[in-house]
Formats: C-alpha cells, structure tokens, sequence
C-alpha cells in the first residue's frame, strides 16, 4: 500500500512539473511574439520617419476618405498611375471628367492627365503632356495649381536638356519657361524651386558662350571673343566661372594693344593714344574681377596682370567678399564620379552652379562681334582725333609777317606804287591792248620787281601756207567712167624683190675658185 501510495505521489509530482514547464514554455513563446511585435511597429515607425519630403506633384486629396463615385474613380487613376499604367489611369481620369463635370477633383483630374504623359516620357508623350498643362493654365489661370502646371512645361525643357556644346534649344525654352512662371506666380510656394532650375539652366548657357569665347581668344579673333565672353558677363552674373570670362575680356583687350604697337601703318601718336584706350579696356575687366569677384580661384591672376600693366590694384569691399564667399561656399565641388556620370549621362552636369542669388529675369542683351568691330573704329577716330569738334581756323598772317603755307595772308594787294617801307610791293598787270589801263611805272625802292612785258602789241598772225594745185587726172573728152575702169591698168608695177642676199634651202652654184672646194 505504501508502494502504490509512494507511485501514486510520484506521478502526481512529474504531472505537475511537466505541467509547470509547459506554462513556463507558453509564457516564454508569448514573451518572445511581443518582442517581435514591438520590434516591427519600431521599424515601421522608422520607415515611416525616414520618408521623403512631401512631393507637390503627388496627390493631396489621397488622404480624403470618401465614397462618392468621383472620389472613387479619382483614387483608381491615382492607382494605376503608381504602378505605371498610364493608359489606365488617363482613361479613368477623362471618365471623370466628362461625367462629373462639376466635382471639386475636375482640377485635379485635369491636372493628372498632364502628369501621366509626363511620367510616360518620350518625345511624343512630353509634347502631349506640355498641351495639357498649357490647357489647364488656360482653363484655370488663377487656381493654385496653374503654377505647378507652369512649373512642370519647364521641367519637360528642363529634363531634355543637352550637354553645353550640344544643342541649346532646349535649354533656352527652359529658361524662358521658368522666367515667365517667376513672373507670372511671384507667390508660389514653387518659386525657390524654380529659382534653382533657372540658374542650373542659365549655368549650361553660360557655360556654352564662355567656351565659344574660349576658343575665338585661342584663334586671336578677339572681337568675336570679347562679343560672347561680354554676353555672359553682362547676362550671366551667378556664373561659377565668372572670373575666367572677365580675365578672357581683359586678355583679349590686352591682345589688340599689342597688335596696335606692333602696326607699323601708323603713326607714333596714334599708335600710343590707341594702345593707351586698349589697355584701359582690359584694366576695366581685370578690377571687375577684383572687386565683384574677391574670393574667386583666378583673382590673383588679375592682380598680377594689373601690377604687370603698372596699373593701381583696387581693394574689394566687405559686401562684395560677403556676396561672393557665399555663392563660392553654394557651390558643390565636381568629384570624380560627377565627371564620370556626365560622360554618360544625356544631360548636363550643373553641380557647380551656385545655389544662392537672384538669377537673371530678363532677356540677355547680346552683344555681337560686328558691335565690337564699331567700338574699336570709333576708338580708332578718337585716338586719331577723326569725328572730334572741329579745329579752330587758323589766324591768317599779317601784312609784315612772313607768309606760312597753313595760313593765308592778309597783306592788301596793291593795284599801283606800293606803299613806302621795307613790304613786299605787288602788282596787277593789265591785260594787253587793254585801253582802260596803262601800265604803271615801276618802284625804284621796291625789293621785288613787278614783272610785265616790255610790248603790249599782239605779234601779227602768220598766213597760212598756200594749198598745192589740183591736178586734173582726166584729160578733156575723156570719159570718167573709162579712167574709172582703166585705174587699174594704170597702176604702176612693183619693182622685182632681189632675192641674192636672202638665205634658201636651195642648193647655190659656186663660182670663181669655189669649183675646186669639194665641200
């Protein structure tokens, strides 16, 4: 009995442990499950904050919760166009439209259907989104939408952008586009935004005149250089190499003083005066760089070409080094790989442009070589004082100066005796036979003699010599028309031409002692 009662308790025992270890099992799994489950609330949580910004072109209606048939349709478009099946999504948006005429989405809806061309991309597919964004804005002109509509006509330029030497249509429609959504929606909230994309437009075209420009300077065409470098100084302010255009300008203006002092067309005063106006120019563009410009990488290099020129070296002031020290602190650095991608890449590279100030809104004022080739004339007539106030007339001489070959003299002329003193005296003769006017008598006292002839009578004219007599060829009772006919038997005969001096082929005979020489 003891036995059975000891198994008994035995059994009891290992029931309840057992018992005991598979609550602590259980406790141990649910423990286990609710760690993992605050673990993915924790990296849902993170994912969610590692989000990006919230993007305008997105939909700010998906967090309406709604059942009505419009919102409905709306949501599907929105679907599909987020797994790529634009053609879906324009075809749910156009039922939208043409169904709900009057619902608060019809903006929005017309808006999308932009967007899905423009997602789609190609060629065609942008050009259709471009003619649907340019009919919103004409549906809707002052919905706030219009200027995300205007914003994104610039984009499609934007993103078909080439590379600086490529071609720059595209990026001058882009530029166009973003002015006239700056000016037209100056309250945008988009506005920063499309600041930015104008200067990294207005960097690609920069970029393109200054290395035109580069190359007309290493072709020593300086009027076509300092035509496209002056375009993108004057237009194209932000440009991060800005200080490399003005050095250019300044290098150009300092060629054509060179080949001035190197002419030998022209004369020592004028080649001085035009060097002078020459140099001035390029001293203008070497202080720009100084003074607009004092943190760029090439401004020591204009201060030497100014300490080189014997030129003063002008100081910046503390707002210019501000201004520049922050466009040149905007600027990224170019890496490798940037290098690399743009050789890739179809677009431009436009890391380098800066991303502080307010770039150009107007058009740019080109400024062309054929302007440059007028400047330098009219240097060249100031220098040679051509185009200037007339000189003043020259004093003419007195009566008991010296004449001068610049002046004329005003001595009186004397029509008789000349008057007493130590002048030169002159006289008017008459003309001959001429019965008003006898010939004066002649001063003794006078250092110049007047000259006259010492007869006023006309030599008699020579008669003219005597014609010979005309001899009658027709004797009398002759017919003319016979002597006409028997002219040519009267011709007299030539005499015969003596041909013994002249050379011939013939073989001569010989004469006299000839006969004996055999050859």
């Amino acid at each position: 009995m003891n036995r059975f009662s000891l198994k008994i308790a035995a059994g009891a025992l290992a029931v309840l442990f057992a018992g005991g270890v598979a609550v602590n099992a259980q406790d141990h799994n649910s423990a286990q499950n609710q760690d993992d489950v605050q673990q993915f609330k924790a990296k849902r949580n993170k994912k969610q904050k590692n989000k990006k910004a919230y993007d305008l072109s997105a939909n700010p209606l998906a967090g309406v919760q709604s059942k009505q048939p419009d919102k409905e349709l709306y949501d599907k478009a929105m679907a599909a166009m987020k797994k790529g099946r634009y053609d879906v999504a324009r075809l749910d948006l156009e039922t939208l439209l043409n169904t709900y005429p009057e619902s608060e989405y019809r903006m929005r809806a017309k808006l999308s259907v932009g967007d899905t061309w423009f997602k789609e991309g190609g060629s065609a597919a942008l050009a259709q989104a471009e003619a649907e964004y340019d009919d919103f804005i004409t549906f809707f002109p002052n919905a706030p939408e219009a200027a995300e509509a205007k914003m994104k006509v610039a984009d499609i330029y934007y993103e078909q952008m080439e590379k600086p030497d490529r071609d720059f249509t595209n990026a001058q429609q882009a530029e166009r586009e973003y002015r006239e959504m700056i000016n037209m929606f100056p309250d945008s909230s988009l506005i920063p935004r499309a600041k930015q994309r104008l200067r990294d437009v207005q960097e690609v075209l920069a970029e393109r005149e200054f290395q035109i420009g580069s190359y007309y300077g290493s072709r020593l065409d300086y009027p076509a250089s300092i035509a496209r470098l002056q375009t993108v100084a004057d237009a194209y302010p932000l440009y991060s190499k800005s200080d490399e255009v003005l050095l250019g300008i300044g290098d150009a203006y300092a060629g054509e003083a060179h080949n001035v002092a190197m002419a030998t067309g022209l004369s020592g005063a004028i080649r001085e005066r035009l060097q002078a106006l020459y140099e001035d120019k390029a001293v203008k563009a070497y202080d720009r760089v100084i003074t607009r410009y004092p943190m760029a990488p090439h401004v020591e290099d204009a201060r030497d070409r100014l300490v080189a020129m014997n030129r003063p070296v002008p100081e910046p002031t503390a707002a210019a080094i501000a201004e520049n020290d922050a466009e040149v602190r905007s600027q990224q650095p170019l890496h490798f790989t940037d290098k690399f991608f743009g050789i890739i890449k179809r677009g431009p590279t436009v890391v380098a442009a800066t991303h502080v100030g307010e770039p150009t809104l107007t058009d740019p004022n080109r400024v062309t070589a054929p302007e440059v080739t007028q400047e330098n004339l009219a240097m060249f007539r100031e220098a040679a004082n051509i185009g200037n106030a007339p000189a003043a007339a020259a004093a003419p001489t007195g009566p008991n100066e010296p004449p001068r070959s610049d002046r004329p003299s005003t001595a009186p002329l004397e029509t008789g005796t000349p008057a007493a003193g130590s002048g030169v005296g002159v006289e008017i003769v008459s003309a001959p036979n001429s019965p008003a006017q006898a010939p004066a008598k002649a001063d003794p006292n006078a250092l110049v003699k007047p000259v006259a002839p010492t007869s006023t009578v006309l030599p008699a004219a020579d008669a003219p010599a005597e014609a010979p007599a005309q001899v009658n060829d027709i004797k009398p009772g002759e017919n003319p028309q016979s002597y006409v006919a028997n002219a040519s038997k009267r011709k007299k005969k030539k005499p015969a031409t003596d041909l013994s001096s002249e050379s011939s082929s013939k073989k001569k005979k010989k004469k006299g002692l000839d006969k004996l020489n055999p050859f």
